[in-house]
């Protein structure tokens, strides 16, 4: 068995199955990993995959002009899943590779997302809800302020790599905007230009002082927000459980009306 290890992202992913292909090792003879913990077979083959750029294009290409939208929109879900999260049948990394390797060898191969007997596509789907449940909450969550340069700033602490979702949602609401959103897990972020299309960079060097130097008018917005939650809220009927179901306690800190609360 050859066993090609690679980055735990989209592009990683991406390359992994480039380079699997291009080997002619034949497919049963061939899993992706993106686990950097694994334990190491002494039957195994192990092959390091470097993460390109242009070859995670050329796969995102073949699988949009071949298998559809739906189907790429599906396995980059799975990629940017945090795979740790629940105990899978496989590796995230192979799922994926599995999952293309049938759709490819279908007549028709976008029908294969309904082939959920099968355990990488089960995996798939898993995987890929569990991304899409958490870009949904934050779509509802997430919350931006404005900083004294003019930027709307938002942080939030996800638990799988949503910033793609996110991205596209705001700059199709907020096109006119200048803004940014850090994710804190994972040390990238989302910036966008007014009137340009956004882009996703390493954010590992950002200074988060500056991020907390507020606007005047944001400062003032903030404190009639948090006084308007505490007034409106009837202390008789306050139902603790059922914010907490509302509104998941990880997502507290970054919330400016509950972040007093933890």
């Amino acid at each position: 068995m050859y066993v090609f290890q690679c980055d735990d992202s989209i592009d990683g992913i991406f390359s992994g199955v480039y380079d699997a292909w291009a080997s002619r090792y034949g497919h049963k003879n061939i899993r992706l990993s993106s686990q950097s913990n694994e334990t190491l077979s002494l039957f195994h083959t192990y092959l390091a995959v470097h993460t390109d750029c242009e070859k995670s294009r050329k796969v995102s290409r073949t699988l949009i002009r071949r298998l559809g939208v739906d189907f790429y929109e599906t396995i980059c879900r799975c990629a940017m899943a945090d795979g740790s999260l629940r105990k899978l049948s496989m590796d995230k990394a192979n799922a994926v590779y599995q999952a293309i390797v049938m759709a490819l060898a279908l007549p028709e191969g976008e029908r294969v997302l309904e082939y959920l007997g099968e355990p990488c596509m089960a995996c798939l789907f898993e995987l890929c809800r569990q991304t899409s449940n958490e870009g949904h909450h934050l779509l509802e969550f997430l919350r931006f302020s404005e900083l004294k340069n003019g930027i709307l700033f938002s942080v939030i602490h996800p638990k799988n790599d949503v910033l793609p979702i996110l991205a596209n949602h705001f700059t199709n609401r907020l096109p006119l905007e200048n803004f940014m959103i850090y994710d804190a897990t994972h040390r990238t972020a989302v910036v966008h230009s007014a009137g340009k299309d956004y882009m996703i960079v390493d954010a590992s060097s950002l200074n988060m002082d500056l991020t907390k130097e507020l606007s005047p008018d944001e400062e003032h917005f903030r404190s009639l927000w948090c006084a308007f939650f505490e007034t409106i809220a009837v202390e008789a009927r306050e139902n603790a459980k059922l914010q907490i179901q509302n509104i998941p306690k990880r997502f507290w800190a970054d919330t400016i009306e509950l972040c007093n609360k933890l």
